[in-house]
């Protein structure tokens, strides 16, 4: 993989989705792994988060997910302490934070307009949860013909069958899966 192309996404790692998944902090070495070494190759960390402004103007009472959230008026809000980036992965000033509107990583954010400027073409996903973001943006990326890796000890999800199912049966259709130590092994 050639790292000037490849960007490393760390997704939903922020603290109240963290400290739902997480339970153990030895969970979180594999994206502090996958994150210092990206860092050493010049492969550039976008970190994505979900958060919404005061009032969730963006928050449909048909979304039952995210009509949940809103319901519980000062939760995942911009500013809130649970949607800033997890310390274990803390973001440099110049790594950019993009913050997004739904489960994948692309509905209402900036990320792909950071993508096409940085000519990214590779996407390396890690994040919290495999259901969840890694999932929908894996499969909206596909669709936009970008290059996709899945580290598969960097994905955490509550349902250990579903994480399994989805890393062995349905990622693999559309992206390399790799462990972190897998990963770094192609860099090197």
């Amino acid at each position: 993989m050639h790292s000037k192309n490849a960007a490393l996404l760390v997704m939903d790692v922020q603290n109240g989705i963290v400290s739902r998944y997480a339970v153990n902090p030895e969970v979180m070495a594999p994206f502090q792994n996958a994150v210092s070494v990206a860092r050493q190759e010049g492969i550039p960390v976008i970190f994505v988060r979900v958060a919404f402004r005061t009032g969730y103007p963006e928050v449909s009472a048909r979304n039952k997910s995210f009509s949940a959230i809103a319901q519980n008026r000062n939760a995942m809000t911009a500013s809130e302490p649970s949607t800033q980036i997890h310390d274990s992965v803390a973001p440099r000033p110049d790594e950019p934070v993009v913050t997004k509107l739904r489960v994948s990583a692309f509905t209402g954010s900036d990320l792909e307009v950071i993508l096409r400027s940085r000519q990214i073409n590779t996407l390396i996903l890690t994040g919290i949860a495999t259901s969840g973001v890694v999932l929908s943006t894996l499969r909206e990326a596909a669709d936009k013909d970008y290059g996709l890796v899945v580290l598969s000890d960097a994905c955490l999800d509550a349902d250990a069958e579903v994480h399994r199912v989805l890393l062995e049966k349905v990622f693999p259709r559309q992206a390399d899966v790799l462990t972190v130590g897998d990963w770094i092994a192609t860099l090197r």
